[in-house]
């Protein structure tokens, strides 16, 4: 579910280093980024434990991290710049 945000609004972020997050906080943290807007990845021919192998492998190459925003308060996995 996607929340539109205020005109003006501006993220302030802070990186958090995914291993120094409880392991399970991560496993939900993945497992909510990859089922967002509903998607199915039987469809796609893999199985969920697989999607959440590849965000963490890419977690693990530094190809995208974990963000906490601290305007709202909620944390998600972006892509790395």
């Amino acid at each position: 579910m996607s929340q539109e945000k205020p005109t003006g609004y501006q993220e302030e972020g802070v990186e958090v280093p995914y291993d120094q997050i409880n392991p399970e906080t991560l496993r939900n943290m993945i497992h909510e980024f990859v089922t967002r807007d509903g998607a199915d990845w039987a469809d796609a021919g893999c199985t969920l434990e697989d999607k959440y192998q590849q965000v963490l492998q890419q977690l693990r190459k530094k190809r995208v991290k974990v963000v906490y925003d601290l305007t709202s308060q909620t944390a998600n996995i972006v892509a790395s710049r």
